[in-house]
């Protein structure tokens, strides 16, 4: 434990100086220490180097310069105990930490190697929602495991820099001590991206938005819609209502407009619209007619509540497309609740093929969260050996489960609420 000692300088008639500095031969010595078992001072401190009153240290603190010379090594040998462990045998590791230990050396001060390295050694994470939503979220918790695989493989930390909804905090990207940054899907015009992008350091997007010249990871929504809607139509289904994440920064959980829809800020949303419009608009469906609901948050509960809110105004609809699994989670516990059976009253689709959906037998479109990223943690990491910008494209996959069958027939009852 670390001793402080004050001293303080008499007079050798017993009053105290007010200036200058005594004759050494009347200094006297008065310790208060703020440990027990101290015994000993150093005899060898330069009174001339001392403050009357000033708190001094009685112990050095080892450095990596002391350390070195306490082992006969190099300065590079006992760093790369830390740091590149691999170019020292076991048993030389073993003595260099050990030595460490008893002498009370910390290891190197990262802020002083960032200084010197120019580097980091982390990787930053930008998710605009509250940091719970990482750890919530079945399929940003399958995004984050995939990155932080890529930065321990890289030996690099993962720093989150959570941005929650209508709380603009710039200041957690200007401040985040990163080597570059992962922008997990924001809208186009999200000031934290702005702050991102004005940074001098490599950014990667998972998802979206799409931005000319910036490296970006994920699916073809368009066609992965596609396929889903053209599932449904050879089902048979035309009276169709859509449930889907939110489309702007402003809350709304209502009815879509169709400019709302045209407009969204969120790319994946809004592509996911249209291709879902192209699809049934081929198939001689007006999507004008097609009720569309949306969510501002994010949550099961909220994916039954736009289900009840949807059926209750449409109950002459025939499927529910769902723009994410959680969502459509939510209407088939909504579907659960009205009585209506899955998939004879009522079809449900689903986005994302998380595993509490594969449990469930939903009809989904199935995207590989995890290796989505581990694939942008790598992209980034290599982005100083790249000339220009990479857009990588990952494979997407209908799972058809049990939610999805042919709609109910004239004859057919309707059990809708």
């Amino acid at each position: 434990m670390e001793t402080v000692v004050r001293f303080t300088l008499p007079h050798p008639n017993g009053e105290p100086h007010s200036t200058g500095w005594p004759s050494a031969l009347f200094i006297t010595e008065r310790i208060e220490t703020l440990t027990t078992g101290v015994s000993l001072l150093e005899n060898d401190l330069n009174r001339y180097g001392l403050r009357m009153g000033r708190p001094i240290r009685t112990r050095r603190q080892a450095t990596l310069a002391s350390l070195a010379a306490e082992l006969g090594v190099s300065r590079t040998t006992v760093s790369n105990a830390y740091n590149r462990p691999d170019q020292l045998s076991p048993e030389l590791r073993r003595r260099v930490l050990e030595t460490a230990r008893r002498l009370g050396y910390p290891g190197p001060d990262p802020v002083a190697r960032s200084l010197r390295t120019r580097k980091a050694g982390a990787v930053g994470l930008l998710l605009t929602e509250n940091l719970s939503y990482a750890f919530r979220d079945p399929a940003a918790v399958g995004v984050l495991e995939g990155l932080a695989l890529a930065c321990e493989d890289a030996g690099v930390g993962l720093h989150l820099v959570p941005a929650s909804p209508g709380r603009e905090d710039l200041a957690a990207v200007h401040r985040a001590g990163v080597d570059g940054f992962v922008v997990y899907s924001v809208p186009d015009d999200d000031p934290h991206l702005a702050a991102v992008l004005e940074r001098p350091v490599p950014t990667v997007i998972i998802d979206q938005p799409r931005i000319e010249g910036v490296d970006r990871v994920g699916p073809d929504d368009a066609a992965a819609v596609t396929q889903l809607a053209d599932h449904l139509v050879a089902l048979g289904h035309r009276q169709v209502g859509v449930l889907c994440m939110r489309l702007g920064r402003e809350r709304n959980d209502d009815f879509v407009t169709s400019e709302r829809q045209s407009g969204a800020h969120f790319h994946v949303q809004r592509t996911r619209l249209e291709a879902l419009a192209t699809a049934f608009s081929s198939a001689g469906v007006d999507w004008a007619t097609v009720p569309v609901v949306e969510r501002f948050d994010h949550t099961v509960d909220d994916g039954a509540s736009a289900a009840r809110q949807l059926l209750d105004a449409y109950p002459q609809v025939t499927a529910l497309v769902c723009t994410s699994d959680i969502l459509a989670l939510g209407a088939l516990a909504e579907a659960a609740r009205r009585g209506l059976r899955v998939p004879l009253d009522l079809t449900v689709t689903g986005f994302d093929g998380i595993a509490e959906a594969e449990r469930s037998g939903l009809t989904t479109v199935h995207q590989p969260v995890l290796e989505k990223g581990k694939v942008a943690g790598r992209l980034l990491l290599s982005a100083p050996e790249r000339v220009g910008p990479k857009v990588i494209t990952l494979p997407t996959e209908l799972r058809i489960g049990r939610t999805s069958a042919p709609p109910r027939t004239v004859e057919e009852p309707w059990f809708g609420g």
